[in-house]
């Protein structure tokens, strides 16, 4: 892709592959029909097989030059369809899903990239023993961990009537330190530069190699700590380097597709701080690239 520093490969290492199983569990939640939920969301209903969902953004992507891209599985038990997405195109996506690990018979499903925990909505804490056999596969297979901490909303459930009974107990950012330190080879991911826990999050990732940041959705947690995005990507870069933060959108629902907007706000912040080509090149796509192959 095109950008201020010449030709990048940009890899988006945050987009939800909201798939048909997405829609069937909103739908059994709230009583609707899949395509009610969908009219209601005002997103076009995912096609029933998702080769086909996967072939939609392989075209997205390739409309704005993205190269790769993390494809979340953004309820419980759709592991499938983030897979069937990578086996169709495998130079393309990677594959995470979002686990409750308090679930019966929770696993880290093979051929996962990644496994998306997140405390505050299934609430629990990260260092519960019930965690730890997902811990210790992501470390066999030195694989990803995401773990979302800081401000959880989810605006689907609140257009749907539903609840969205989290604790932000769960959601603090050192509630990962000792955990990263046991587990030196599970590369650990932190969306959203903590979502309101920015000094948190800098002080893990400070404190642990194996910890990423990554920069995803429009960030609107800023006003919390009184600082604006570059403010964030400066502090970041003070603290963990380049190499450490991964670009991402937090793209989602069709039929907007790949967020532009998310990727030209934060061209204007890192251009803003005057960052180097180099480092442009790690944030946009190399981060995310090297994690996966030096797994």
């Amino acid at each position: 892709m095109q950008t201020p520093w010449g030709d990048c490969a940009v890899a988006d290492a945050h987009v939800h592959f909201f798939s048909r199983h997405f829609f069937e569990t909103l739908g059994t939640q709230c009583g609707k029909h899949p395509a009610a939920v969908a009219d209601l969301l005002g997103w076009e209903l995912a096609p029933s097989n998702p080769v086909d969902l996967a072939r939609i953004w392989v075209s997205e992507l390739d409309s704005h030059g993205v190269e790769r891209a993390a494809l979340i599985a953004s309820v419980p038990g759709d592991e499938p369809s983030v897979l069937a997405a990578v086996a169709a195109h495998p130079n393309r996506f990677y594959a995470y899903a979002m686990v409750n690990p308090l679930a019966e018979h929770v696993s880290f499903a093979k051929g996962l990239h990644a496994i998306c925990l997140f405390p505050a909505m299934h609430c629990f804490s990260v260092q519960d023993k019930r965690v730890e056999p997902l811990l210790e596969e992501a470390a066999a297979r030195r694989a990803v961990v995401f773990v979302h901490c800081g401000v959880l909303t989810v605006g689907v459930r609140k257009k749907l009537g539903l609840p969205s009974p989290f604790d932000m107990r769960y959601s603090g950012p050192l509630e990962l330190h000792a955990v990263a330190l046991r587990h030196p080879r599970v590369r650990f991911v932190v969306p959203h530069f903590g979502a309101g826990y920015l000094r948190e999050a800098l002080m893990l990732a400070d404190l642990c190699p194996n910890v990423f940041l990554d920069t995803s959705s429009s960030n609107s947690w800023v006003r919390y700590v009184g600082i604006d995005l570059a403010a964030a990507y400066r502090r970041a870069l003070d603290v963990v380097g380049a190499s450490r933060l991964l670009f991402g959108t937090d793209s989602s629902s069709l039929p907007r597709g790949w967020n532009y907007e998310i990727f030209a706000t934060q061209i204007r912040a890192l251009m803003e701080l005057g960052i180097s080509t180099s480092d442009a090149r790690l944030i946009l796509g190399e981060n995310l690239k090297r994690i996966f192959s030096e797994a």
